[in-house]
C-alpha cells in the first residue's frame, strides 16, 4: 500500500498503522494468515447485523463459523452479560495467550471486543475492522474500550491498543442511511474542536453519501487528527488540553443516551444534540457569536441530525446523569467547549444551573 493509504499512530512500543483503502484488507488477509502460520488461535467479534449483511466479506477474509462470535446488534451488547459470555466462550474455544481477536463491526463491537482483549489471560492481540463511519472516523482508533452500566455509558473499560486497524470504504456500502448521518456528528466535531478548515470543506461539499468520492480523505483527515491527539495524550492524562477534547458534547450525548434507555438514540445522534448544547455554552462563555451556533445547526439539519431531544426528557434525570460523567474531577462537572470554532477547550466546574438550560434549550423538560 503507498503511503496515503497508510497512517500511523505514534505511540512508541505500542505503535500501529491504520491502513485506509482498497488494499487495507489485502493487509489483512496477510496478517490473518500469518496468524494461522504460527498457529495462533484468532477469534473475530462481530454482530447480527454486520454478520448477515457482510457474510461475503467474513467468507472471504477465512473466518470460519466456530471462529466467530456473534453478538445483538445494538448499544445493548455493551454490557456485561454480553462481555462474560465472551470471556467464556474464549475459554471453551481455549485460545490461549498467543492468540487475536479481530473486531469486525461499529462502534459497539470495537469497545467490546477490546475490552475483551484487554481482559482476558491479561491481554490478547487485537485488531479493529471498522464497517460504520463513526467507527472508521472516531471509535476504532485510540485504544479506549468498555462496556455500560446502567449507571452510565463506558464506566468500566481500559485502554487496550489494536495492533493495527482496516478501514475499507466499501464495508459503507451495506450501512443503512441513518448510521451514515450518525457517523457524520463524529466527522463534524473533528471540524469543531480542532479543524476550522475541515469543517469548512463540509459546509462548502454538497451532503456526503457513502460512495462520494471526497469520503475517504475526509475520513483519512479525522484519523489523522485522532491519531495526532492520541499519540501526544494516550491515556487522556494531560491537565489541559489532550485527549479530554475529543469528548467534544459527549458528556451531554452519554447522558441522553443513559437516560432515554441505550439505542433510543443512535451515538451519534446523541452527540449532535451535545455539539449543539457545548456550542451554546461557548456562547454564553462570549467565546462564539450566534452565527457559529447557526453554521453548527445547518451543518448537523444537511445529515438530519437531531438538535433537540425527540422525548420528554427529564433536566434533573439528564443532569444526574452527567454527575457520573468520567471525565468530572472531585464532584464537579468538566465539559468540553469552544474557545473559537476549531479550537476546544475544557470548562471546569460548570455551574448546575447553567446546565439545566442548556438543557431546556435543547427541549428537556
Amino acid at each position: 500500500m503507498n503511503d496515503k493509504s497508510k497512517l500511523t499512530v505514534s505511540l512508541g512500543e505500542q505503535s500501529y498503522p491504520i491502513h485506509i483503502g482498497a488494499g487495507s484488507f489485502d493487509v489483512l488477509r496477510q496478517t490473518i494468515a500469518d496468524l494461522r502460520a504460527a498457529r495462533c488461535p484468532v477469534a473475530l467479534i462481530t454482530d447480527t447485523r454486520v454478520a448477515a449483511a457482510q457474510a461475503t466479506v467474513l467468507e472471504s477474509l477465512g473466518f470460519e463459523p466456530r471462529e466467530r462470535f456473534i453478538v445483538p446488534n445494538g448499544e445493548g451488547s455493551k454490557s456485561i452479560e454480553q462481555y462474560s459470555a465472551l470471556l467464556e466462550w474464549l475459554a471453551g474455544n481455549e485460545v490461549s495467550r498467543d492468540g487475536a481477536i479481530f473486531a469486525f463491526g461499529g462502534g459497539v463491537v470495537g469497545d467490546l471486543a477490546g475490552f475483551v482483549a484487554a481482559s482476558y489471560l491479561r491481554g490478547l492481540r487485537f485488531y479493529q475492522i471498522p464497517t460504520t463511519l463513526l467507527a472508521m472516523v472516531d471509535s476504532s482508533v485510540g485504544g479506549k474500550t468498555g462496556i455500560n452500566l446502567s449507571s452510565g455509558k463506558n464506566l468500566v473499560g481500559a485502554f487496550w491498543q489494536p495492533e493495527a486497524v482496516f478501514i475499507e470504504t466499501a464495508t459503507l456500502g451495506t450501512l443503512p442511511e441513518r448510521e451514515f448521518s450518525a457517523g457524520m456528528a463524529e466527522v463534524i466535531k473533528y471540524g469543531m474542536l480542532c479543524d476550522h478548515s475541515l469543517f469548512a470543506t463540509l459546509e462548502g461539499l454538497p451532503k456526503l453519501q457513502v460512495d462520494s468520492a471526497k469520503l475517504p480523505a475526509i475520513i483519512r483527515r479525522c484519523c489523522e487528527l485522532k491519531a495526532e491527539i492520541v499519540g501526544a495524550d494516550e491515556k487522556e492524562t494531560a491537565s489541559e488540553g489532550g485527549r479530554a477534547l475529543l469528548n467534544l458534547g459527549h458528556t451531554f450525548a452519554h447522558a441522553i443516551e443513559n437516560v432515554a434507555g441505550y439505542g433510543a438514540y443512535l451515538h451519534g445522534e446523541a452527540v449532535a444534540i451535545g455539539l449543539v448544547c457545548a456550542t451554546r455554552l461557548a456562547l454564553e462563555e462570549g467565546c462564539l457569536d450566534q452565527n457559529i451556533l447557526l453554521r453548527v445547526g445547518a451543518l448537523l439539519e444537511r445529515y438530519a441530525l437531531p438538535q433537540r431531544v425527540r422525548e420528554n426528557l427529564r433536566t434533573e434525570a439528564l443532569l444526574e446523569a452527567m454527575r457520573k460523567d468520567k471525565k468530572n474531577i472531585g464532584g464537579k462537572l468538566r465539559l468540553i467547549s469552544m474557545r473559537t470554532l476549531g479550537e476546544a477547550c475544557i470548562l471546569e466546574g460548570v455551574s448546575e444551573t447553567r446546565v439545566r438550560g442548556l438543557w431546556k434549550s435543547a427541549g428537556a423538560v
